[in-house]
């Protein structure tokens, strides 16, 4: 599953493909939103982290969840709200804000022995052609990349496996059966002034065409690059 992963990835083809079959495997992993306009809505991204460029004043969310595509992805919590986020951070020349939304989701999703921290939001202040995937480093590390360069983790959740399948045993057990709560999370805002000092899905997670379990690799890959 890998290997086959990787190949799609170095493709490029991470969009179009066919949505995933009624009872298709569910895997734990991070989603990937933008925010969609003034009434604090959600859209499932369909760019990735690594190559999504927001302007100044742009919401990105970021949710652990367990699906099996994008349909059945978990939305954050929390509205994609500028002003909430970003209001108390001055405009800086040279530099964009980017309010982040990290949503970690519940505990029905959260991999066994683990319980999710609370949800948060971040202020990121970076230069002005940074990636959503740069704005995220700058709030939210450590992140954690498996060999293969996916993002597995954010601010250290879940300290280990990446992208795994969600087992029959673990249904209704409290550890990885999906949960539809609508609670809301708690944000805490803060601020951060560089992203440059930060560092397998079905094919349904992967026709999304943003899971940032998928999507993070080109980020793995650009961190790596630019500390070499």
């Amino acid at each position: 599953m890998r290997r086959a992963l990787t190949a799609v990835l170095a493709a490029g083809t991470l969009t179009g493909l066919a949505a995933a079959p009624a009872q298709a495997q569910e895997y734990r992993y991070w989603s990937f939103w933008n925010g969609g306009g003034t009434d604090g809505s959600w859209a499932y991204a369909t760019q990735g982290p690594a190559t999504l460029r927001p302007a100044d004043g742009a919401v990105e969310g970021f949710r652990f969840t367990v699906g099996a595509d994008s349909a059945a992805a978990g939305k954050p919590r929390a509205a994609a709200d500028f002003d909430a986020v970003c209001g108390a951070t001055p405009a800086k020349e040279g530099r964009k804000r980017i309010g982040v939304v990290l949503d970690f989701g519940t505990a029905a999703d959260a991999p066994g022995g683990e319980r999710p921290p609370k949800a948060r939001t971040a202020c990121a202040q970076v230069p002005e052609d940074a990636s959503a995937g740069e704005a995220l480093a700058a709030v939210a590390r450590p992140l954690r990349y498996d060999s293969n360069a996916l993002l597995c983790g954010i601010a250290g959740y879940p300290a280990s496996g990446c992208a795994d399948q969600v087992k029959d045993s673990d249904r209704g057990s409290g550890s990885g059966s999906r949960s539809p709560s609508a609670d809301s999370g708690d944000g805490n805002t803060h601020e951060a002034d560089d992203a440059h000092d930060a560092g397998g899905p079905s094919a349904g997670l992967l026709g999304g065409g943003a899971a940032v379990l998928v999507l993070g690799a080109a980020a793995g890959w650009q961190a790596h690059r630019r500390r070499g």
